[in-house]
């Protein structure tokens, strides 16, 4: 059984057509890596599945049953946008007065379990006002956690973190799906952040689903490259673009040679036109590269 399974889902404010069609599964027990650029329908799409704005058209189903069933409403959890805190309270607090406010049996236990899951236990006793950016959210996402929900939907919540920040997110999410019982979706525009930890992908244009794949699927399209350095850049450029289909320079100033067969190759034929290569490696496309790639082809 999926977590999720979205068929032909649609979205219309007036004449704007926000999702139009989506088709979307997210398997039990994944972290699904939701992508998109600015005003794709992503925080449309999310917010569809939470029951926070009506759809307009096609079908959500959570577990196989109805978006809207009750038992299934209960076992999702959300962060979109930001959580719900007063500010002069203690993150120990606020999250006391919405696990009393779920009707949490033990609730202190609860809350003190959760913080311990997102790496907060030490900052319980400080204003949420006081938090970093890092911080609030992680408590967001044990907001989110309250109630034990076995689906979390979570809105760009990497935004502004630090690199230690980033790490502790990625510690929290493997914890949180490391049982198989919870799975989580999660928007963000840090893609290499993101393929650090998300087990499946989907990626949206125009409110359309372009693309779903696997971790171990997008690792296997992901073309390979020979990057050079070598001390005539320009003509080592116009020799590489008249044998092969695809060369380019990269932001650090290498030479890219995509599809090449071995390194070998590509040395032998520059020596033998009269350029010594000073540095040479074998490398990856990353998630963020294979995106660009496939909305310049949608293009």
């Amino acid at each position: 059984m999926n977590a999720v399974e979205i068929k032909n889902l649609s979205k219309n404010f007036g004449p704007k057509q926000a999702v139009c069609g989506l088709n979307m599964t997210v398997p039990m027990g994944s972290i699904y890596g939701f992508i998109g650029e600015n005003g794709s329908g992503k925080s449309t799409t999310e917010k569809m599945i939470c029951g926070l704005i009506p759809t307009s058209g096609g079908s959500i189903k959570l577990y196989g049953k109805d978006y809207t069933d009750g038992d299934v409403r209960a076992k999702v959890g959300v962060l979109i946008e930001s959580p719900g805190c007063f500010p002069g309270l203690t993150v120990f607090d606020n999250m006391m007065l919405q696990a009393v406010n779920l009707s949490i049996p033990n609730p202190k236990k609860e809350v003190v379990k959760i913080l311990k899951t997102v790496r907060m236990e030490g900052a319980a006793g400080n204003k949420y006002k006081n938090c970093s950016l890092g911080m609030k959210q992680r408590v967001g996402i044990a907001m989110a956690l309250l109630g034990n929900p076995t689906l979390l939907v979570l809105d760009e919540p990497l935004n502004g973190l630090d690199a230690d920040g980033m790490r502790i997110m990625r510690e929290v999410f493997t914890d949180i799906i490391k049982d198989g019982k919870r799975s989580i979706i999660v928007s963000s525009h840090l893609l290499g952040e993101l393929q650090k930890v998300a087990t499946h992908y989907g990626i949206i244009r125009h409110g359309k689903m372009i693309c779903e794949m696997t971790a171990d699927e997008l690792d296997a399209s992901c073309r390979t490259y020979i990057a050079l350095q070598t001390g005539d850049r320009n003509r080592t450029k116009m020799l590489l673009g008249c044998k092969y289909s695809r060369v380019e320079e990269d932001e650090a100033g290498y030479i890219r040679v995509y599809d090449v067969t071995t390194p070998e190759d590509v040395v032998t034929y520059l020596y033998e036109n009269g350029i010594t290569v000073t540095e040479i490696m074998t490398d990856k496309i990353g998630l963020e590269e294979y995106y660009i790639d496939l909305i310049k082809g949608g293009k």
